[in-house]
This record gives structure tokens, C-alpha cells and sequence, in this order.
């Protein structure tokens, strides 16, 4: 409803108006053959069945980047418990880093640009109440060195950074004779792919969905719903006056609601593939990144023997961000 509700009061005002007028009033004039419209129907639901297929694929390529950062992140900290075993320490640092990684990155892929999809007010107000716009350090401080973070509140691409300075620590670790040179190559393999997947979601985020389609499946929709009532005028006028002899109120009142229910199920087609374009804004049915960050961090800290884990990231209004 927080959608649909301005739609659908404008539905059942235009459908009655013209429904009245054709029938109050007497304009028989304005009613159209439905065979017609039925042909736009047909072409507007495949123009949206594409436009949605499409939508989806990029987020489910959203959903599958972000499992293999799932993955990737339980093969970081194996890894550093494997080849770096005597300096508990420097095995903290890593995979609490790793941990910042995560989050800065989905706080990074959070933040709206100059494309970003704006809902209406009642929409845009859940957004603001559970949504994240806060800085992409905010919260480091728990889990690096407070000179790290000083810098890193000056960096443009936070996350990008995490994953040089991980680098760094390698360099220093193999320099001390901590790791091997064997070790620290599969380490820089883990961050080449860190550094790969981050890319990817960076390439989705930043690249809008094609506007040709994006604007033209809202054109062509609208022109099908305001030309509907029109033609559902001839529809019911010739079949469902015979079956209600001498009363036309009841059947003026089906047609009021089917040209609801049809303009409101192509309505909501088409914004479901709009809703679909940017998986990573931090809206109802975008990629649970918050509880996925949550899932990895209890597997890393549970990795590390800690105890006092942080629960999953639970539903806020049955909605999981």
C-alpha cells in the first residue's frame, strides 16, 4: 500500500468518471473496440516481462557476488589461522580488518547517487528510518587501530583501502619471517578476488539500467491503463447487460473494479522491475547485505574462539536488510 495507494485512488476516480459518463451522461461515443487494446495489452506485458527478467538478473548477480564474498571471507580467515599461527595478534588484525572490509563496503554500496530510484514520501520515510547513511567509518573503532581509521576517514573508496592495507600487513609479516613467500602468494590470491568481487558489485552500482527501457516500459504501461477503461466500456456494455436486465449499476460497478485490478497488476509489474534495477540501495527486496556482514562476522569471530558472539541480524517489520 505504502506503492500503490496514490494509484489506486487515481484508478477508481478515472475509472468512474469515465464509466459515468458514458453511462450517466450518455456519451456513447467514447467507448473503443477492446480488440485493440487487447493488442497493446499483450505487447506492454512482454515489454515488462523483459524488463524485469533483466531487472532480476542483476540482482541475483548482486545476491551471487555477495555469496562468494560470503565464501571468499571464511577462506580469508582460514587461511590466516592456517600460515599465521604464532602471533595471535597479527590473526586479530586480520580478520577484524576483514570484517571492516565487509561493512565498508556495504555502506559504500549503500549511499544513493544522482540515479538512484526516489519512492514517494511513505516509502522514502521507512528508507530513512532503517536505511544506512551514515559515514563508512562509523563503528571502525572497535575493530582497527585508531591511526587506521584516522586515515581512513580521509580515503574516497574506504574499502579499497582495507584491502591495500591488508597487503601491507602481508609485506610486513613475511618481512619478520611470520609467513612464507608460499603463504603470502595465497593470501594476495584471496585479496585479488576480494578485490574482484568488490568490482563487480562497484560495476552493478554504478551502471543504471538501460533508461530506453526503464522509461519506455513506464510510458507504454500508463498509455495502456488510461486507454483500459475505454475499452471495458464495450466489453461489458455488450455482454454483461444481457445478463442483468434493466440494471446497470451492478455491472457498472465490475467494470470499475477490473479496470482497477488490471491497471493496478500492470502498475505493479512494471514497478517491481524498477524496484529490481540497483540491488544494493538498501530497499525492501534489495540483497540483505546488513545480515550477510552480520553472518560473516559470527563466522570469522567464532573462527578466532571468541565467545559473546553477536546475534544474526533479525527481520526490522519483516523486512531483512
Amino acid at each position: 500500500m505504502r506503492y500503490a495507494w496514490k494509484n489506486l485512488l487515481f484508478f477508481i476516480a478515472y475509472a468512474t468518471i469515465i464509466f459515468s459518463l458514458y453511462h450517466i451522461l450518455d456519451w456513447k461515443h467514447i467507448d473503443i473496440p477492446f480488440q485493440p487494446l487487447s493488442v497493446i495489452g499483450i505487447a506492454v506485458a512482454f515489454y515488462i516481462g523483459f524488463k524485469n527478467s533483466q531487472s532480476y538478473d542483476r540482482f541475483w548477480e548482486g545476491r551471487k557476488i555477495w555469496g562468494g564474498i560470503v565464501n571468499y571471507s571464511r577462506t580469508w580467515a582460514n587461511n590466516v589461522l592456517s600460515f599465521v599461527e604464532n602471533d595471535r595478534a597479527a590473526q586479530i588484525t586480520l580478520i577484524y580488518r576483514h570484517i571492516a572490509w565487509i561493512n565498508a563496503l556495504r555502506i559504500q554500496l549503500r549511499q544513493p547517487n544522482s540515479f538512484s530510484i526516489k519512492e514517494n514520501r511513505a516509502v522514502e520515510r521507512m528508507f530513512d528510518k532503517h536505511g544506512e547513511r551514515n559515514p563508512v567509518c562509523n563503528g571502525f573503532d572497535i575493530l582497527l587501530d585508531p591511526k587506521e581509521v584516522e586515515d581512513l576517514e580521509r580515503r574516497k573508496n574506504v574499502a579499497t583501502h582495507l584491502i591495500k592495507n591488508q597487503g601491507q600487513h602481508l609485506k610486513k609479516l613475511l618481512e619478520e619471517g611470520k609467513i612464507t613467500e608460499f603463504d603470502k602468494q595465497v593470501f594476495h590470491n584471496n585479496l585479488e578476488e576480494m578485490y574482484n568481487l568488490q568490482g563487480k558489485c562497484e560495476r552493478i552500482k554504478n551502471t543504471p539500467f538501460p533508461r530506453q527501457y526503464a522509461y519506455f516500459s513506464t510510458v507504454f504501461t500508463w498509455i495502456f491503463v488510461l486507454l483500459l477503461p475505454f475499452g471495458l466500456l464495450n466489453v461489458f456494455e455488450s455482454q454483461l447487460v444481457e445478463l442483468n436486465k434493466g440494471s446497470n449499476w451492478w455491472h457498472m460497478v465490475l467494470m470499475i473494479f477490473f479496470s482497477v485490478l488490471i491497471s493496478w497488476i500492470f502498475t505493479t509489474m512494471e514497478k517491481i522491475g524498477s524496484n529490481s534495477e540497483d540491488p544494493f540501495e538498501g530497499r525492501i527486496n534489495d540483497v540483505p547485505m546488513t545480515a550477510l556482514c552480520k553472518t560473516i562476522e559470527i563466522d570469522l569471530r567464532d573462527m578466532l574462539n571468541e565467545e559473546n558472539l553477536p546475534e544474526k541480524t533479525k527481520p526490522i517489520q519483516n523486512i531483512l536488510y
